[in-house]
């Protein structure tokens, strides 16, 4: 075992940490304290009752009583998912229950559900959601089956979009039989 001279302590050598087998290089979820996660429960549930406000995460780790980087890093660990994907999802499925349950104009839809752009909400509603708004309302009206007598809340779960990979991510992955973007460039 080497030692350190100006001490003459044994070190041990430095090996770095293997990355996980899936790629992501983030530390594995430990257990965290319980007061924390009531904290952040307090900032998750803000979310979902006012997800058409805008929920900084300097905003929501005010909510939670902790810094900002602490904040992000313990939702993530927490939760699975950064709070601006969470925001995301809960984004899109109150916009994918507005269309299918009502006629409201796509636009009133896109600023209700806490959109400043209609242009923003339609790129990032196809991105997640692998549909345009527009087509997601067609596809609703043309069922068959009532979706009444279903719970609401088992609607919503079925249709979460799933949020694990960020929308960049998703919108470099395109479908089969689809134009590439313009501006991307083939090589």
């Amino acid at each position: 075992m080497p030692t350190d001279r100006r001490y003459a302590v044994p070190t041990m050598p430095v090996v770095p940490p293997k990355p996980p087998a899936n790629g992501h290089t983030a530390d594995p979820i430990a257990p965290q304290d319980p007061a924390l996660l009531r904290r952040l429960l307090r900032a998750k549930d803000r979310m979902d009752a006012a997800s058409h406000e805008a929920w900084p995460v300097q905003r929501l780790a005010e909510v939670s009583g902790v810094s900002d980087a602490h904040f992000a890093r313990s939702f993530r660990q927490a939760f699975g998912i950064p709070p601006h994907r969470y925001l995301l999802t809960r984004r899109i499925e109150q916009a994918t229950t507005l269309l299918r349950d009502t006629d409201l104009p796509i636009t009133e839809i896109a600023f209700a559900t806490g959109w400043e752009s209609l242009g923003t909400f339609g790129r990032t509603f196809r991105d997640i959601t692998g549909q345009s708004p527009s087509a997601v309302r067609l596809q609703a009206q043309a069922r068959l089956e009532p979706l009444d007598k279903v719970p609401a809340c088992v609607l919503k779960a079925a249709q979460r979009p799933d949020l694990t990979t960020a929308v960049s991510e998703k919108r470099r992955r395109q479908p089969a039989g689809t134009n590439p973007s313009s501006t991307t460039k083939e090589i």
